[in-house]
């Protein structure tokens, strides 16, 4: 095709896309009834079975080589959070949402307020019996909070009561049985005693503030139990996988936004600096880190490891009091601030 006859489209902003490619390849199983995924090929196809292959031995010999994933089919329900975090921060930034996008989000916040008391696999995947895990009902209560946020100030319309009533039910269980006293820390699921470093998020998805003792604790808890050589593991429980885990990096970088955000700026810093040596000749990151020689381990490179980069920048840069980019982040006083104004009405929406 000549040059001329091409139709040049200006490229819609990132983050909308997510939310509709979201839309494509979701909408056909909520509006069937069918549970939101937590993975799609790149062309929405679902079906993504798990695979060995054999006759490949792995990067320095790590057997087993597999493609696909088997957890494509588990219940993970902090994905509900993620959808409508995101879209909240995207509003948040001006961008606005179509009635078919609004419908859609909608569609999701009531199937959260169905799930919530459901157990379900956990972020981290983990292949034994589904649980009750903490994060996942954080998570959860994130979806419904900012479906409130969405109805109250960017015009999602929904059951909106429902969504509060439910998500203040959630808020209410965590609390009660999410937190162990004799461990001093949100335990990774109801019952146990294992920490989970995704835990350290409750400050920063604003379940609870910096300031309360059961946030330091939490994070005080995982220094103690998580941490080997300044690299954070995800979880020290048994996962029904072989091999042993490596630190992860994502979580590494939220140790140190945790750090930030509480005030404990100095070691937020030096943590960050240490990480920021760990990464490769071209910057880049890995999955995981071999605490004990800071090899890399797992996927490579990692989107998330990358993504607590940035974000972990944002923070400290923040906490610093130096400038950053865009809307204080979900999180800080700023942001809560905010969000008091406008329910009094000092802020126009």
């Amino acid at each position: 095709m000549a040059d001329e006859d091409r139709t040049v489209v200006p490229p819609a902003p990132r983050g909308r896309e997510v939310v509709k490619w979201m839309e494509r390849v979701s909408e056909m199983y909520v509006g069937e009834g069918r549970r939101l995924r937590i993975m799609y090929g790149t062309h929405g196809w679902s079906e993504l079975g798990e695979e060995e292959l054999s006759h490949l031995e792995g990067y320095r010999g790590s057997r087993p080589v597999r493609i696909g994933n088997g957890a494509a089919d588990q219940l993970q329900l902090e994905i509900y959070g993620e959808f409508l975090n995101t879209a909240y921060e995207l509003c948040r930034r001006g961008y606005g949402l179509s009635k078919v996008e609004t419908a859609f989000l909608s569609q999701v916040a009531d199937e959260a307020c169905s799930l919530w008391r459901e157990p379900d696999s956990g972020i981290w995947e983990i292949r034994s019996e589904p649980r009750h895990y903490v994060y996942s009902k954080v998570m959860l209560w994130v979806a419904l909070d900012r479906a409130v946020h969405l109805a109250d100030r960017y015009g999602l319309r929904g059951d909106r009561e429902r969504w509060a009533r439910n998500a203040a039910a959630i808020k209410r269980q965590v609390l009660e049985q999410g937190y162990d006293a004799e461990v001093g820390a949100f335990v990774q699921s109801y019952g146990s005693k294992d920490l989970d470093a995704a835990n350290l998020r409750i400050p920063l998805l604003e379940l609870l503030p910096f300031d309360d003792d059961r946030v330091a604790g939490t994070i005080d808890a995982t220094i103690d139990g998580l941490v080997e050589n300044g690299l954070v593991y995800r979880y020290l429980a048994d996962d029904g996988l072989p091999g042993e885990e490596g630190a992860f990096g994502l979580c590494t970088f939220w140790l140190i936004d945790v750090l930030a955000l509480s005030g404990r700026i100095k070691e937020a810093r030096s943590r960050f600096k240490r990480m920021v040596n760990r990464a490769n000749h071209v910057g880049l990151y890995s999955e995981q880190l071999d605490p004990a020689t800071g090899a890399f381990l797992g996927n490579f490179p990692q989107a998330f490891t990358h993504i607590g980069l940035i974000n972990s920048a944002i923070y400290l840069a923040y906490a610093e009091g130096k400038p950053i980019p865009g809307h204080a982040p979900i999180g800080t006083t700023e942001h809560r601030a905010e969000l008091e104004r406008r329910r009094i009405g000092e802020v126009p929406l």
